[in-house]
């Protein structure tokens, strides 16, 4: 059940090298040198912020931040070819038996098996091992805690610069300061928040009502919650496609040009990056959703790839539904977001 919750919000959506002890550091205060140079971060915020990301509050947020992983995973003594290939295995085949960190799979369930190549893994990792990993606020508050219960690996490498005070674990998406970061970034940002709050609210209908039930959810509510984000971030976010599932996310002619131009780099091997476009006094960002194997099962072929039984949920609550057909890896739509300078 609870890979189905990670599925669902999968369909949702979307530096320098320096030593490994470098202290980690908070996602308010991320400076310019941990935002380019290394492939590793780009495919980390591409596929694993979705549900790890840095900026969720402790209540909100799908599965623990990056951060926690590698306190997990790294140790004084592990080295990286170690760290990688645990990662991969991990990534292979995520098992509640396999697993490292006991108190997240109690929380958030075993994540579910994703189709991501090695070489993919093997960057993000690198990526991890070398350089500082954003830090929620709330976070090194947490994490000592669980070590002071017995929970935590005691050996992780972080010097953790968060507060400590627990001051900041009810901090949530909005109090992050994003007009600091790049456009393209800040619009990345603004979409994983509205994933976050997405999610949560679709978490509690899963586990009270069942799959079938988050269909109903989807249709009534995730309109109104993508609105009430756009209103606390002061932004309008919206997701939108060619192929839409409701006919008010249909894209408009630009959004069409930037869906095509995704496409043609997934088609190309390319990893996609956020398309910016400035205007006089405001600013549009474009970011691609693309699908996997999960979202065949909302997104694939009828009575193959969805279940017949959601087949006929969807018929009933969209009955002029084009978001069905898809295969592995291609661009489903686009988040689409547009705020002032």
């Amino acid at each position: 059940m609870k890979a189905i919750i990670i599925l669902i919000l999968t369909v949702f959506f979307l530096s320098c090298n320096s030593p490994k002890n470098k202290d980690y550091v908070n996602a308010e205060v991320i400076t310019s040198e941990t935002e380019e140079g290394h492939p590793g971060k780009k495919l980390m915020e591409t596929y694993c912020y979705a549900c790890h990301s840095a900026t969720a509050s402790e209540e909100d947020r799908l599965a623990p931040p990056m951060i926690a992983i590698k306190k997990h995973y790294l140790t004084s003594d592990t080295s990286k070819d170690v760290f990688i290939k645990a990662m991969q295995e991990w990534i292979k085949n995520p098992t509640e038996e396999n697993a490292k960190m006991y108190g997240a799979v109690r929380r958030f369930g075993v994540m579910p098996n994703t189709p991501y190549p090695e070489e993919t893994i093997e960057q993000i990792a690198d990526y991890m091992y070398d350089n500082t990993i954003e830090q929620p606020e709330w976070f090194e508050a947490h994490f000592n805690e669980g070590k002071g219960k017995g929970k935590g690996m005691g050996k992780g490498m972080g010097k953790g610069n968060g507060k400590g005070n627990g001051n900041g674990m009810n901090k949530q998406q909005a109090e992050v300061n994003f007009e600091t970061l790049p456009y393209g970034k800040r619009g990345l940002k603004y979409a994983l928040a509205t994933k976050a709050v997405l999610g949560k609210n679709l978490i509690g209908t899963i586990q009270k009502k069942g799959t079938l039930e988050a269909l109903e959810f989807c249709n009534e509510k995730a309109y109104p919650l993508t609105d009430s984000m756009s209103v606390v971030h002061n932004a309008i976010i919206r997701r939108v496609s060619d192929k839409p599932r409701n006919a008010a996310n249909q894209a408009n002619m630009i959004e069409l040009a930037h869906i095509n131009s995704f496409k043609n780099d997934v088609k190309n091997n390319i990893t996609p990056t956020p398309i910016v476009d400035q205007m006089d006094d405001s600013v549009n960002v474009y970011y691609p959703i693309t699908t996997n194997t999960m979202c065949l099962q909302c997104h694939g072929k009828p009575n193959n790839d969805i279940d017949p039984k959601t087949v006929d949920a969807l018929r009933r609550l969209y009955p002029n539904d084009k978001a069905i057909g898809y295969e592995n890896n291609q661009v489903r739509g686009i988040w689409s977001i547009a705020f002032e300078k």
